[in-house]
């Protein structure tokens, strides 16, 4: 008997939780990130907490295994989705939501494995360049999920 969809396909929530051998990985040290300029290839939406922007990306049903390029920052319980260059301002003005275009730049793991509690991969790009999730669309389901928690999966 096949498994559903369900149970197999990853899902945005249980990608966003690191496994117990990755935080052994940050305890030691063992990451590698730097600091990456923003607005050119893309502009970050930052939506404080991380499980608010997850909640907006299964509300907006785009799928994880697409190569949208997610990075979480468990530190400061931030989810960051890439946007197309110059469009972050779509979002910017809700509540909790921080955009980060040309002038800023964002902490990213050097590869798909080099993660850190700050800079971790929900989702990293599969593709160069990589799809980029629409900003009008996330803003809508942000706004719609301040208003109505209870509408994170509608």
């Amino acid at each position: 008997m096949a498994q559903s969809a369900e149970t197999s396909a990853p899902t945005w929530h249980r990608l966003a939780q690191p496994s117990d051998r990755l935080r052994a990985q940050w305890v030691r040290g063992d990451s590698r990130t730097r600091w990456v300029a923003c607005g050119e290839q893309w502009d970050a939406v930052a939506v404080s907490s991380i499980a608010l922007g997850l909640d907006a990306l299964v509300a907006m049903r785009v799928g994880p295994r697409r190569g949208y390029p997610v990075l979480a920052d468990h530190l400061s319980d931030q989810l960051y989705v890439l946007v197309p260059p110059g469009t972050g301002r779509a979002a910017a003005g809700l509540p909790g939501v921080r955009v980060l275009g040309t002038g800023h730049q964002l902490l990213m793991p050097v590869t798909e494995h080099s993660s850190s509690a700050a800079a971790y991969w929900v989702s990293p790009p599969r593709a160069v360049p990589p799809p980029l999730i629409r900003p009008d669309r996330l803003a809508h389901h942000l706004r719609t999920l301040a208003r109505d928690p209870r509408k994170a999966a509608t």
